[in-house]
């Protein structure tokens, strides 16, 4: 009977383990928390409503700032709650899995034995062969139930270890954006000098350029045939320095198919550049830079890229995301002020003038093809 006693033993023993899996308290109250998160986040939503002024733009940033970092603070406590959990279940299963091992062995040894005639014969009577009977199917039960039970925890050992990547992935994608929230202060007070009008100035600037195109592609401009262009015919230079609606010098490129702007990426080729669209030059958290198309650049690279297309970086972070939600070109800059068609057509010149008291010139290539319509903004001809 030595060995049945052993055997019930490890089996308290593997019972024990099981139990002994609870999970750990936070520290911190998460239900706390996110009360936190939910009131600034409403705090963010009123600021936004309210006067759009230098003063309640940096306390945006304060209050995102402060919400980014709340959802940091909930990210890494539910890391190391679930960590905790985790370095349990390492040594709980490490512990079963040695348990069962050896209850495997166990039983297979009482099952050679466990023959009727064998136990009738090792037995004193047929009472004590039927006690050893019933003894060895429960345990056999009972394995079967430690087994389930064992491939549970695994599962969820698993489960646990994938979410607390997907939590870490969370969490370095978090504080990527709270780098890129503080950079866009920080921004906004170089250019602004923290100075209202300074910062009233540039939403008048971005409110009539925005105008100006929105007008241009319309077919508002004011407009004159110049002639027949060849692809990559010099058709004019890019300004340099500020201009009417330009705080620095940069060639802002539309591609369109009637009024309608087309993605200029899927038209332009693969070009050396630099991509400055985001917090700072080559920082990583700016727009895609993605050209799949066949057309020579409209500027000699090396390209310097400043803001993609559609909702850029600069909407989502900075003044210009007070006036419009989707930008209808790309801002580049390239190793010559010189600007030349992309493809053949027929060259317009023209301006408009609009509520910015100046006059935004431009040129327009109609292509051969009869279909799209090139624009090249902040230029002299």
């Amino acid at each position: 009977m030595r060995r049945w006693g052993r055997y019930i033993l490890l089996l308290c023993v593997a019972t024990a383990i099981l139990v002994w899996v609870k999970p750990a308290h936070a520290e911190t109250d998460p239900a706390k928390l996110q009360q936190q998160i939910e009131e600034l986040a409403r705090q963010v939503l009123l600021l936004q409503s309210q006067a759009n002024t230098l003063s309640n733009q940096i306390k945006q940033f304060d209050a995102q700032i402060r919400l980014t970092q709340l959802k940091i603070d909930e990210t890494e406590e539910r890391i190391k709650l679930l960590g905790g959990r985790i370095d349990q279940l390492e040594g709980s299963l490490e512990s079963l899995t040695k348990a069962f091992s050896t209850r495997v062995v166990e039983t297979y040894k009482l099952s050679r034995v466990g023959e009727p005639f064998v136990f009738l014969a090792s037995s004193k009577d047929l009472n004590e062969a039927v006690v050893k009977q019933s003894y060895l199917k429960k345990i056999q039960e009972s394995d079967r139930d430690l087994l389930v039970r064992l491939q549970v925890a695994q599962n969820t050992y698993k489960t646990q270890k994938t979410e607390s990547e997907e939590l870490q992935e969370k969490l370095n994608t978090q504080k990527a954006e709270l780098d890129t929230q503080k950079a866009a202060k920080a921004q906004l007070l170089s250019v602004t000098r923290n100075d209202e009008k300074k910062y009233q100035q540039l939403l008048a600037q971005a409110k009539a350029e925005y105008e100006a195109i929105q007008a241009i592609i319309a077919g508002k401009g004011q407009e004159e045939e110049v002639g027949d262009v060849s692809q990559g015919q010099r058709i004019a230079n890019v300004i340099q320095g500020a201009s009417c609606n330009s705080s620095g010098a940069h060639l802002h490129f539309i591609v369109a198919q009637g009024s309608s702007p087309q993605n200029p990426f899927s038209y332009l080729k693969s070009v050396d550049y630099e991509n400055c669209s985001g917090s700072r030059c080559g920082s990583g958290d700016g727009d895609a830079f993605n050209p799949s198309g066949s057309w020579d650049w409209p500027i000699s690279p090396r390209i310097s890229f400043n803001q993609g297309y559609g909702s850029t970086w600069g909407i989502r972070n900075t003044w210009v995301g007070k006036v419009y939600n989707f930008h209808n070109g790309i801002d580049i800059n390239g190793t010559s002020s010189e600007v030349r068609a992309v493809r053949a057509g027929k060259l317009y010149r023209g301006s408009y003038g609009g509520s910015g008291g100046c006059r935004l010139r431009y040129v327009r290539v109609h292509h051969s093809d009869g279909v799209l319509d090139t624009y090249y903004l902040h230029i002299n001809y």
